[in-house]
C-alpha cells in the first residue's frame, strides 16, 4: 500500500476526506494528518508519504509554500495534490509550476478523486520501480568495485568510479568490517548492512563468501561503530544460529586503502578469531597485545613463488607440503579458508600489475566450486587451491609472453630483480637501447613514481623484511639491498617509514616478545 498524508487547517475536512475516500480501494492508507504546514513539514519527514494532498490556503506557510520546502528537504519528495476551495486560475497556473499532480477544488468529487488516485499510483509506482532498479544497479557497481580494490586492482579510472559510484575522496576516512560464521557458509542478503547509520556501509562480499562493509566513519564514535557492529553480530548470529564474529579493520583515508583494510579485517580472523566464540574483535587491538600481524602462518608462501615463477611442475607438491603443515596443526577449516583468501588476493594483484583481468580466473573459479566459504573440508579446499594455482601460472606464463615486446616492463621487472645492485638509470637505458630521459619519463608514467623513487622503495621494503627477521647491523643491511652510503639510507628510509632503521627494529623485535 502507498502511503498518503492529508494537510488542512479544518479537523472536519481532514476527517472527511479520512473516512469519506476509499483509499484502499485506490491503493492507498492515510499515515499522518495535520491541521499547518508547519507541523506537516515534521510528519512528512518522520512517515515520508508516497502522496501528499494539502490544502492552499494554511495559515503562517500556504500550501505551495509547503511544497517547495517539502522539495528543498527531501531526496525523493512525495507526489502532490492541491485541495482548493477557491477557483482561482492564478493558484492552479502556480500549482503547475510547483509541478504538482492535480488541483482540486472543495468539495471534493468521489470520482475525480478516485481517478486522479489511480493515476498518480501508476506515476508513483513506476518511479519506485525506477529507483529500485537504480538502486540494484549501483548496488552491483560498487560491490564489483570493492572487489577489485580488495584483489589489489587500482588505476585513475577505478579512482573516478569510486568518487563517482561511492563519494570517495582521498581524505574519506573509512573502516572495513567483515563478519564470519563459525561453521556455516554466509550468503548477502539484502538489509545485512543494517545498524550503520544513514549511507555510511557498503556492502560487498568477499571471495570466501563472507559479506562485509566498508564504512564512511568520518564523525562517527567508536562506541557507534561497535553499538552498529554489536547489532550486525546479533542479527547474523540468531540468522545463522552459529556464532558469529565481527572483524574491525583500522582507519586509514580514501578509495586506495580498502585493500589494505581488508586486510586487516582478515588478519584479524586469521588471528584472533580461530581461538574465539564469535564477538566483536579489533585488528588494533592485536597490535596493542604485541600479536604478529602477519597472516596466519605463511603456509602459502612456497606455492605463491612457484606460481609466480612458472614452475608449473613444481606447484603440486607444494601445495601438498602447505596442507600437511595445515592439519599437522590441525588448523581450523576457517583459518585455512583466510589464508587461501589471502593467496587469491595476492594472485589477483600480481595479475592486475602485468594489465591481466583477475576476474577472468576467479569467475571461472567460483563457478566450478562456488564461493570459497563453502568448501568446509580440507580436501575440497585443496583441489580449489591445486586449480587455482596452475590457472593462475598458466594465465601469468601468458601475460609475460604477450608483454616480452613492452620494453618499459621488461625494465621495470629488471629493476624488481636486480634494485641491490649498483643500478643507474644511464646503464639501463643503454643495456634497453633506450634514450635516458625518455626511458625515465616512460618509467614515471608506468609506474607513477621516478626511477630513484622507485629503487629506493624497493631497496627500503627489502631492508624491513631484514629488519624484521635477522640481526644483522644497520650498515651491513644498508649494504644488501643496494644502498652504498648507510647515512643516505637512514635518510630514505625515515623519509619512507617514518622512523630510523634502529626504532623500527627495536619495535618489531618488541612484537615479537
Amino acid at each position: 500500500m502507498l502511503k498518503v498524508m492529508i494537510v488542512d487547517d479544518e479537523p472536519w475536512v481532514l476527517e472527511g476526506l479520512r473516512t469519506m475516500v476509499d483509499w484502499e480501494k485506490s491503493g492507498y492508507e492515510v499515515c499522518a494528518e495535520a491541521l499547518s504546514a508547519v507541523e506537516a513539514l515534521r510528519l512528512i519527514q518522520e512517515h515520508k508519504p508516497d502522496l501528499l494532498l494539502t490544502d492552499i490556503n494554511l495559515p503562517v506557510m500556504n500550501g505551495l509554500e509547503l511544497i517547495a520546502a517539502v522539495k528543498e528537504v527531501m531526496d525523493h519528495p512525495p507526489r502532490f495534490v492541491i485541495l482548493s476551495g477557491y477557483d482561482d486560475f492564478n493558484y492552479a497556473r502556480t500549482a503547475l509550476r510547483q509541478k504538482v499532480d492535480g488541483y482540486l477544488l472543495k468539495p471534493v468529487d468521489d470520482e475525480e478523486i478516485g481517478a486522479l488516485l489511480l493515476k498518480i499510483k501508476a506515476i508513483i509506482q513506476n518511479e519506485i520501480a525506477s529507483r529500485e532498479e537504480g538502486r540494484k544497479k549501483q548496488n552491483f557497481l560498487v560491490h564489483n568495485l570493492i572487489n577489485r580494490f580488495i584483489q589489489g586492482e587500482w588505476s585513475e579510472e577505478l579512482e573516478r568510479a569510486a568518487d563517482r559510484l561511492m563519494d570517495l575522496q582521498p581524505e574519506t576516512e573509512l573502516q572495513c568490517i567483515l563478519a564470519a560464521a563459525v561453521s556455516s557458509t554466509m550468503s548477502l542478503n539484502e538489509g545485512e548492512g543494517e545498524g550503520f547509520p544513514g549511507e555510511l556501509g557498503y556492502v560487498f562480499q568477499d571471495p570466501a563468501g563472507r559479506p562485509g562493509l566498508i564504512v564512511r566513519c568520518a564523525g562517527m564514535s567508536s562506541e557507534a561503530i561497535e553499538a552498529a557492529a554489536a547489532q550486525v553480530q546479533r542479527a547474523q548470529s540468531e540468522k545463522l544460529g552459529v556464532p558469529v564474529a565481527v572483524l574491525i579493520s583500522g582507519k586509514r583515508k580514501g578509495a586506495r586503502s580498502i585493500q589494505e583494510l581488508y586486510t586487516q579485517s582478515l588478519e584479524v580472523w586469521g588471528l584472533k578469531y580461530r581461538r574465539e566464540k564469535g564477538g566483536i574483535f579489533y585488528y588494533n587491538d592485536l597490535g596493542a597485545k604485541g600479536q604478529s600481524l602477519e597472516l596466519a602462518e605463511g603456509h602459502f608462501t612456497c606455492v605463491l613463488e612457484k606460481v609466480k615463477a612458472g614452475e608449473t611442475g613444481q606447484i603440486l607438491s607444494c601445495v601438498r607440503e602447505a596442507f600437511a603443515a595445515i592439519t599437522a596443526k590441525p588448523l581450523k577449516i576457517d583459518a585455512a579458508q583466510a589464508e587461501v583468501a589471502h593467496l587469491e588476493m595476492t594472485l589477483c594483484r600480481s595479475i592486475a600489475e602485468m594489465q591481466g583481468d583477475p576476474d577472468r580466473i576467479m569467475n571461472a573459479m567460483r563457478t566450478e566450486y562456488g564461493n570459497l566459504g563453502g568448501l568446509a573440508d580440507y580436501y575440497r579446499l585443496s583441489l580449489y587451491v591445486d586449480k587455482l594455482c596452475l590457472q593462475a601460472a598458466a594465465y601469468l606464463a601468458e601475460l609475460r609472453a604477450d608483454n616480452e615486446g613492452n620494453t618499459i616492463y621488461n625494465v621495470i621487472q629488471y629493476v624488481d630483480l636486480e634494485f641491490r645492485s649498483k643500478l643507474q638509470l644511464q646503464d639501463i637505458a643503454k643495456q634497453f637501447h633506450m634514450n635516458s630521459a625518455y626511458l625515465g619519463q616512460l618509467f614515471r608514467k608506468e609506474t607513477g613514481r621516478s626511477f630513484s623513487d622507485y629503487l629506493n622503495e624497493k631497496r627500503i621494503e627489502a631492508a624491513k623484511g631484514l629488519l624484521k627477521r635477522t640481526q644483522l647491523k644497520i650498515s651491513d643491511i644498508a649494504l644488501q639491498v643496494g644502498f652504498s652510503n648507510t647515512d643516505y639510507f637512514i635518510d630514505k628510509f625515515k623519509g619512507r617509514v617514518g622512523s630510523s632503521p634502529s626504532v623500527y627494529k627495536n619495535a618489531n623485535k618488541n612484537k615479537q616478545l
